[in-house]
């Protein structure tokens, strides 16, 4: 039973994050920084890039955080140690891909936008 409560806690805790991070990522909320978010050369060369990026990824890290999230609230539900952890290996993995998918998107989306021009788009300074 401990292993459950401690399974679904930590789940339900990184879903709840990764909804979050998804969230504001979507809204463009979601400041550019180097901890959070898809944080790629591509996404930190500009503001507009770290943007668009997390934006592109939001849904995805949404999407992973609900099955994180969904997986820690079914731990307790569950009768054996065998499925309690199977459940938490296959939330852990389904996050883990789901963020992967919406990381290298929202890369490739960021890469997209033209190159910025001098150090107006440049977060924290100039680019050089």
């Amino acid at each position: 039973m401990a292993v459950q409560v401690i399974l679904s806690a930590l789940l339900v805790v990184a879903g709840a994050a990764l909804v979050f991070i998804g969230w504001r990522g979507l809204r463009g909320q979601l400041p550019p920084n180097r901890y959070v978010g898809v944080r790629t050369p591509a996404t930190l060369r500009s503001e507009a890039a770290f943007e668009l990026g997390n934006r592109v990824a939001g849904p995805a890290m949404l999407a992973g955080g609900a099955v994180a999230i969904l997986a820690g609230v079914s731990e307790p539900l569950l009768n054996t140690a065998f499925s309690a952890v199977l459940v938490a290996v296959l939330g852990i993995v389904g996050a883990f891909a789901l963020m992967v998918v919406g990381g290298v998107l929202g890369n490739r989306a960021a890469e997209a936008l033209p190159e910025p021009v001098g150090c107006a788009g440049c977060a924290g300074g100039c680019c050089g």
